[in-house]
């Protein structure tokens, strides 16, 4: 079964603070990290000049392993941009791509 996981997340003006070298050698730490997931497909989308409540960012991720989604994020809460208070993350809604089919089908067994 193919999952959806949409994360919110905020970014703080420490972020900001930042020089933008400093936030793309972070940034590609935690890039670092991600790839030690093959599994998750993850896309980043910037939302902090669009109409956002309590988010600047989007962090899309698909998986079929959600074991290995929820491994990827342990590694990446981790690691000083979670730890040190650069970013939070704010809400995640989770879905399961036509998960009604599955459940028809198991249903007929």
């Amino acid at each position: 079964m193919n999952y959806a996981f949409i994360v919110l997340v905020e970014f703080y003006p420490s972020w900001l603070a930042m020089n933008r070298e400093q936030r793309r050698l972070k940034g590609q730490e935690l890039k670092d990290i991600i790839s030690k997931y093959p599994e998750v497909k993850v896309r980043f989308f910037d939302a902090e000049a669009l109409p956002g409540k309590n988010y600047t960012d989007i962090i899309f991720c698909e998986t079929t392993d959600v074991k290995k989604y929820h491994y990827m994020w342990e590694e990446l809460r981790d690691h000083p941009v979670y730890t040190e208070g650069y970013m939070k993350i704010k809400d995640v809604i989770m879905g399961m791509e036509e998960a009604y089919k599955k459940f028809e089908e198991d249903l007929g067994k």
